[in-house]
């Protein structure tokens, strides 16, 4: 009899899927449980964007759009990208609509990286790009940012550069899932200036931009444009996770390569969630800014009562995730930390170990919930404090 199993790829097989959704699937079994694991936007998608998808799907936009986006699309994303970022791109040439950030890092990294070709990724990082570095045949360097406070700073980067001259790929993701930090606009040039001095491709997932608390975000794309493929879209600065819409960016002659693999993934994203998505770039600018209020207020609550409870954390300047330390009076490692509290006092996290080197010890916190969510759940972790 055959065993199909064993005509499966290796690389899919050596694959591991990020346990992030499998644990937050494991805790929901939990009655009464307060969940603070998935990053996913509390608030409806804005009312403009959903009557634009429709009007679409009623007028019949139901067909096949062009690979690369619909043109609308793409130029209502590119206007968005230079007015919030100041960078500039080309929409016939330089600009791809994917299904998603996922399918974005997807295409680019099955575009640039083979058998073997180091990928360097500063951590704690979301785990999808070292699952995808893996499916490729590359080879993951994880740079621990940990000992400087969760940022790349350049004096590590040419530290690693020196032990990895043949990287080929630097992935950086700002504001940071799972530890909410950024960069100022000098932090980008220093890391830019480095990076300059290489032969490395740049992605850059942004797709937290629009959720950023100190002042507006900076692109890397803005210093390095010819070096960079940029990422950003639509889930989580205006609550459209279920849309779809992500936005890949770069020098023309390699979109073009991108939107090959791109294409034959999916063919083209959905029409109506395209058109909505052009609402969006085009009349949503500022959808962003009361879900980027009420997100500061809830980080400021999380941030204090969790220094209170004696986790010790980095403010977040972005995102809606806080990533902090777990007391070592508790003695345990992060997953068993996670699981007990989740049996013990009904709060779910996510562990730091989720994220790759320097995550282990911490816990990840999504504060994209409500406010009377939050309140019971610091209720809670105090009662568990309490008892050890």
């Amino acid at each position: 009899m055959v065993n199909l199993i064993d005509a499966v790829q290796p690389n899919v097989i050596k694959t591991q899927l990020s346990d992030i959704y499998g644990f937050s699937e494991q805790l929901a079994q939990i009655p009464d449980l307060v969940s603070l694991t998935i990053g996913e936007p509390d608030f409806p998608t804005p009312e403009h964007v959903k009557k634009a998808g429709m009007a679409a799907i009623a007028a019949d936009e139901s067909h096949y759009t062009a690979t690369w986006g619909r043109i609308g699309t793409r130029t209502a994303a590119a206007n968005y990208l230079k007015q919030r970022y100041d960078v500039d791109y080309d929409p016939a040439t330089q600009v791809v609509i994917t299904n998603g950030v996922t399918e974005a890092m997807y295409a680019t990294l099955a575009t640039f990286v083979g058998k073997g070709d180091e990928v360097l990724l500063p951590t704690p990082a979301f785990p999808v790009y070292d699952s995808l570095v893996e499916l490729n045949g590359g080879k993951l360097v994880e740079i621990d940012t940990q000992p400087d406070e969760f940022l790349l700073t350049p004096e590590r980067l040419r530290a690693t550069l020196q032990e990895h001259p043949h990287a080929k790929v630097l992935i950086v993701n700002f504001p940071s899932n799972p530890t909410g930090r950024s960069y100022s606009a000098d932090q980008i040039q220093a890391l830019a200036d480095v990076i300059a001095e290489t032969n490395l491709v740049v992605v850059s997932d942004e797709i937290y931009s629009e959720l950023t608390y100190t002042g507006r975000h900076v692109s890397l794309a803005k210093y390095l444009p010819d070096q960079t493929i940029l990422f950003n879209g639509l889930s989580k600065s205006h609550a459209m996770t279920g849309w779809r819409i992500g936005v890949a960016a770069g020098p023309a002659p390699v979109m073009t390569e991108i939107a090959k693999v791109r294409e034959l993934m999916s063919t083209s994203v959905m029409t109506a969630a395209q058109v909505a998505a052009e609402e969006a770039f085009g009349n949503g600018m500022d959808d962003a800014a009361p879900m980027r209020a009420e997100y500061e207020r809830r980080r400021d609550y999380v941030y204090n009562e969790f220094t209170r409870l004696g986790f010790a954390c980095e403010k977040p300047q972005g995102a809606f995730y806080l990533f902090a330390k777990i007391p070592e009076r508790f003695h345990l490692n992060s997953a068993a930390f996670c699981q007990d509290v989740a049996k013990t006092v009904k709060v779910g996290m996510i562990p730091g170990s989720s994220f790759g080197a320097g995550g282990e010890g911490y816990v990840r916190i999504s504060y994209a919930t409500s406010m009377s969510n939050l309140e019971e759940a610091i209720r809670r972790l105090q009662i568990y404090s309490d008892e050890h």
